[in-house]
């Protein structure tokens, strides 16, 4: 007959019925039974600080099409929101950061930097790249131009603008603090008489 008494260091005494006169004595953690301490939430769960400084094109250029969360890591959606643009349009760093990767992916130009003073990263494609690997840029610096190529998006022509936390991709648009995200630039109107 086996039988387990439960220890104040939270661990089992486990003893099991031997031949008379030797005792077996083992002892094991009861994870099972002790509640498990918090898990730290998972990336997508923690918050993103809304650190942008700017629209990566224009100002507050119309969204073609939004973030769709894939359910699973290859599974369908849209890892990223895509930006109405026109070919040749600068494009510049949302926040500052170090220039991750500039260069070609599957024949498009694509430019990721790391966020500086987080772990989150930006990518805009299709980009002609002015910036290098290691650069590091300020909030609004150019980082090249929209490159006309055909797209998702056509007919028409837009930069498609990512954000990443390690494998998990988030919404990009939850950089944007809510005075670039709900309203225009401010404007000065002359005064009256």
């Amino acid at each position: 007959m086996r039988r387990a008494m439960r220890c104040a260091t939270g661990w089992a005494v486990w003893a099991a019925a031997v031949p008379p006169g030797l005792a077996l004595i083992a002892l094991t953690p009861l994870a099972w039974a002790d509640t498990p301490p918090p898990a730290p939430p998972p990336a997508s769960r923690a918050p993103v600080p809304a650190v942008a400084r700017t629209w990566p094109v224009g100002v507050r250029p119309p969204v073609l099409r939004g973030w769709e969360p894939p359910a699973t890591a290859y599974g369908p959606g849209h890892r990223g929101v895509d930006l109405a643009a026109s070919a040749g349009s600068p494009v510049r760093a949302v926040a500052p950061g170090r220039v991750l990767f500039a260069g070609r992916v599957a024949g498009r130009g694509v430019v990721s930097v790391t966020l500086t003073g987080t772990d989150l990263r930006t990518t805009y494609e299709p980009v002609r790249t002015t910036v290098r690997e290691g650069d590091e840029v300020t909030a609004g610096e150019v980082l090249g131009a929209v490159e006309p190529a055909v797209s998702h998006c056509a007919p028409a022509t837009c930069l498609h603008w990512g954000l990443r936390r390690d494998r998990t991709y988030l919404n990009p648009l939850s950089l944007l603090p809510r005075r670039l995200l709900h309203r225009g630039p401010s404007r000065l109107l002359p005064l009256p008489g």
